[in-house]
């Protein structure tokens, strides 16, 4: 069974150290992007939030880093997202290239609208 973290924190801090450094900046890029988000652990993976509605999901994997789910509707976004799209709806980034923190945030920022034309 996998091991299951009771906050992002402790998600977060069960990760190699370099790893860390990456979630942590993941972290901060997507608050920046969703002003007054909260976050939880949702399938067992960081998970921020808006009005307890999940918007994005990220998560660690041993050679990349996750997120979930890829944003619909924004033809320029979707040419951006295309080198990082592995399946339907997600995005990986390898651990061994620099993280393009600016489009985590502008797929962040897409979510949350998508999620907030919802509601």
């Amino acid at each position: 069974m996998p091991e299951t973290h009771p906050t992002v924190d402790a998600y977060i801090s069960a990760q190699p150290e370099a790893t860390q450094r990456v979630l942590h900046e993941i972290r901060r890029i997507i608050h920046a992007a969703v002003p007054g988000a909260g976050e939880m652990i949702s399938y067992g993976i960081p998970t921020i939030t808006i009005g307890g509605h999940y918007v994005v999901y990220f998560a660690a994997w041993a050679h990349h880093i996750s997120v979930y789910p890829v944003p619909r509707g924004d033809e320029g976004l979707a040419t951006e997202l295309a080198p990082y799209l592995s399946g339907k709806g997600t995005l990986k980034f390898p651990l061994a290239k620099e993280i393009p923190l600016d489009v985590i945030a502008k797929v962040a920022a897409q979510l949350a609208s998508e999620k907030k034309m919802e509601n």
